[in-house]
């Protein structure tokens, strides 16, 4: 299907930025307490945790996961990122309103 990869993109942003909002809310916080409080199996959680710590929004501790420095960039510019997104979901809306049945 044409949507299937995009619709798989936004899932796993979905599960990584859940992740994200309990290390920020509860960090520091370990693996099997994010799998817990999330519902999520612990694999997810932890690629989702490698995720983040690669993109510098989480960093290790010895008791868990905590913010990491990018933090608040990530959060002043996801806005705007997520509105440039709407922007072209309305183009393609609109291209396939054209499109004769």
């Amino acid at each position: 299907m044409l949507l299937e990869h995009i619709a798989n993109e936004l899932d796993l942003t979905e599960r990584h930025l859940i992740v994200l909002k309990k290390v920020i809310e509860e960090g520091p916080i370990g693996i099997l307490k994010l799998a817990e409080v999330t519902g999520m199996q612990n694999h997810k959680v932890r690629y989702s945790l490698r995720v983040l710590e690669q993109a510098n929004l989480i960093r290790p501790s010895a008791q868990g996961a905590i913010p990491g420095d990018s933090v608040p960039k990530f959060l002043q510019d996801f806005e705007r990122e997520v509105s440039k997104i709407h922007d072209k979901i309305s183009r393609i809306r609109e291209i396939e309103s054209t499109i004769p049945k």
